[in-house]
């Protein structure tokens, strides 16, 4: 297989940590990706033009990065990240969605402050967007009380977007007034799998 990949996005950093939970590192190509060249081919893998974008054994490219993660949960026979039925099921997925939701208004908030000129740059909408985040940080705070020691996809889409508003709004500080989330954080980014993937600029 092969991972079409960028080392500063969070989505490919969910997909890099499940390949490590998963034990497939020796299964997956990295393919370094930089979806901002007009000259990429990732838009032939993924017509969206986004990473993570997966090319199966089979030539099937997949995106995005929970359709990649539950496919590669498929690929082991150890315990899965994506609960198969019942409650703890609907509660990895909730999970997922509100970390995805953290990473979602937060990318576009970078996006606006980062990469349009300041003058442009829309205060409202990046207010907006921060807005949403600390909500569902707050909600995740919650959620953070019921993870049990059972690893699931709800809990490397926590700490992938933790460590994401780390990296891009440390300033922001997401911990305070979230004891819970933040003692959670301390043991979950001291997995192996997170340590590998801590995100970082291209020198």
């Amino acid at each position: 297989m092969k991972l079409c990949y960028s080392p500063t996005s969070p989505y490919v950093r969910k997909a890099s940590v499940t390949i490590r939970e998963c034990g497939l590192e020796d299964r997956v190509e990295l393919i370094p990706t930089n979806p901002w060249d007009p000259t990429t081919d990732l838009p032939t893998h993924n017509p969206i033009g986004k990473v993570p974008a997966l090319i199966t054994d089979d030539g099937q490219p997949l995106f995005d990065s929970p359709v990649i993660c539950e496919y590669l949960d498929s690929l082991h026979h150890g315990d899965k990240l994506y609960p198969p039925t019942g409650a703890t099921r609907w509660s990895a997925l909730r999970q997922q969605a509100l970390a995805d939701g953290i990473l979602d208004a937060a990318v576009l908030a970078f996006l606006e402050i980062a990469k349009r000129p300041e003058q442009y740059c829309w205060s409202d909408w990046v207010k907006r967007q921060k807005s949403a985040m600390q909500r569902s940080l707050d909600a995740l705070e919650e959620e953070s009380k019921s993870f049990g020691d059972s690893l699931t996809i709800g809990q490397i889409a926590t700490g992938c977007a933790l460590g994401y508003l780390d990296f891009r709004f440390a300033d922001d500080n997401w911990r305070a007034g979230r004891p819970n989330l933040a003692t959670w954080s301390e043991t979950f980014f001291n997995r192996p799998s997170m340590v590998a993937t801590v995100p970082k600029d291209p020198t």
